[in-house]
């Protein structure tokens, strides 16, 4: 038996079970910590503040990567993380089968 035949039996086994029909639900997508979206945004940030971090003045010449400046970078990484979420969740969704109340 393939998965969708017997997701297909489970329903007809439940909806005879409870003798109601099913509705379908879903969810937009999969929990956003689940995404390699969500492990690139939070990695990119990381080598930002790393970044900040190390790079220090040196004799002569000012500290050239601020923590402002690495808190802008954060601010532009995460307005694209929930742009590229938000293009996520517009466009698809998991459904699943479920008796109706």
């Amino acid at each position: 038996m393939t998965a969708t035949h017997q997701t297909d039996a489970t329903a007809t086994a439940v909806q005879a079970e409870h003798g109601r029909p099913l509705r379908r639900l879903s969810t937009e997508t999969k929990s956003a910590f689940k995404t390699t979206e969500f492990v690139i945004y939070v990695v990119a940030v990381l080598g930002v503040l790393l970044a900040s971090l190390l790079v220090k003045h040196t004799s002569g010449h000012l500290d050239y990567f601020r923590a402002d400046k690495a808190w802008f970078y954060i601010v532009l990484l995460t307005i694209g993380y929930l742009g590229s979420r938000g293009l996520a969740k517009s466009g698809s969704s998991d459904h699943h089968n479920a008796p109706r109340d």
